[in-house]
């Protein structure tokens, strides 16, 4: 009897978590039908598929410019992200108190605070350093909100780090440096790896900090589909959406391969 109502509240568990999962990305697949559509405003397709709109992306200026600098800000601020947080995690877990405790809770507060409110924040203090409309603000306000998780990523393989393996080093005679380059960073690789994909993903995609502290200068292709959405539903930002699922998915699956690899090779 116990077991019938441990199956069946399994059962009922996992349908509830389809149903929100289902809920939650079936919207998302109505976007490739649309993208092929063969109208000028967004609509499923009425006599043919059409790939002119993607034809349209890669042929307008104003969008591979906007793609262009969505890369350039996410690959800056990626690097940045990587090089801090991988250092704060590997200086809190090689410290081990409660103060290198309390660091690490203090580096999730970006997650914690809702970005409206960082925005504001950084805005207002991006017009005293002249940083606002610039390439280094916003690189800067991006690396803010993605380290993070690159601490928690880097953490959690770092947790699983056998801690002799780095004193064995140092008696060898290795520097602090040496035994970061040589020893930590080629163990923990796959966590410092998904740091890096969840850190290009959200700075890619961020939107709401790169409306608050850019004004003519800077356009994302975030900020470009925003504004496209205000003026015309142009069926090219379906195609752009398309493409941007796909590659968050391919993103979160290197990440889902990196850390299996991680479980391997730490079993």
């Amino acid at each position: 009897m116990t077991e019938g109502k441990l199956t069946f509240g399994r059962c009922m568990v996992l349908g509830a978590a389809w149903t929100v999962l289902g809920f939650l990305v079936l919207p998302m697949v109505i976007i490739f039908p649309v993208s092929l559509t063969d109208q000028y405003y967004l609509s499923l397709p009425k006599e043919k598929l059409s790939l002119e709109h993607y034809e349209a992306f890669f042929t307008n200026e104003i969008w591979l410019s906007a793609t262009f600098q969505s890369f350039v800000i996410a690959t800056a601020s990626t690097a940045l992200a990587v090089l801090l947080g991988t250092l704060c995690a590997i200086g809190c877990w090689r410290i081990s108190t409660r103060a290198s405790d309390s660091v690490r809770s203090f580096m999730l507060v970006p997650i914690i605070v809702p970005t409206v409110v960082q925005a504001l924040a950084l805005y207002r203090f991006w017009i005293d350093l002249r940083l606002v409309d610039t390439y280094a603000g916003v690189i800067l306000a991006h690396t803010l909100i993605t380290i993070p998780y690159v601490v928690i990523t880097v953490s959690a393989s770092l947790a699983r780090f056998d801690l002799r393996i780095e004193q064995a080093a140092r008696n060898l005679g290795a520097s602090i440096s040496q035994t970061i380059r040589l020893v930590i960073v080629p163990r923990i690789m796959p966590g410092v790896l998904s740091g890096a994909i969840f850190a290009f993903t959200i700075s890619f995609d961020e939107i709401v900090m790169v409306l608050f502290i850019t004004s003519r200068k800077i356009y994302t292709l975030p900020k470009r589909i925003w504004n496209g959405i205000q003026d015309h539903l142009d069926p090219t930002i379906a195609a752009i959406a398309t493409m941007l699922i796909v590659l968050t998915l391919a993103l979160l699956l290197a990440e889902l391969w990196l850390r299996q690899r991680r479980q391997r090779s730490n079993s």
